[in-house]
């Protein structure tokens, strides 16, 4: 896995491995606000066996991360997570292949 200007490059990269650099960003960002384990989950209200796992393994749930994530003043980064296409000009919007189909396939 490379990592360039902190994006994560996804080529072939396991889930795992996409946690688990997410769990280090959220380790370093911890260091940078000179917290303790123990003071950012006590903080966001998340059990400190949890945070520590998660830090080890990368492993939590998201409303887990979403409270780790408000207490570093870092949600706003989740806004981008699954955002809808923004288009530049006109002629992308009208270049763009819609899809009227609102639902999953089956399988």
């Amino acid at each position: 896995m490379t990592s360039n200007s902190n994006i994560i490059q996804i080529s072939s990269v396991s889930p795992k491995d996409i946690c688990k650099d997410i769990s280090g960003r959220v380790k370093t960002r911890r260091l940078e606000l000179n917290l303790t384990q123990s003071g950012l989950s006590n903080r966001a209200g998340v059990n400190i066996e949890t945070y520590r796992k998660f830090e080890r393994t990368g492993e939590i749930s998201l409303l887990n991360l979403v409270k780790l994530a408000m207490v570093m003043e870092m949600s706003t980064d989740f806004n981008v997570l699954f955002a809808q296409t923004q288009y530049q000009n006109l002629d992308d919007l009208m270049g763009a292949e819609f899809n009227t189909r609102k639902r999953g396939n089956k399988s």
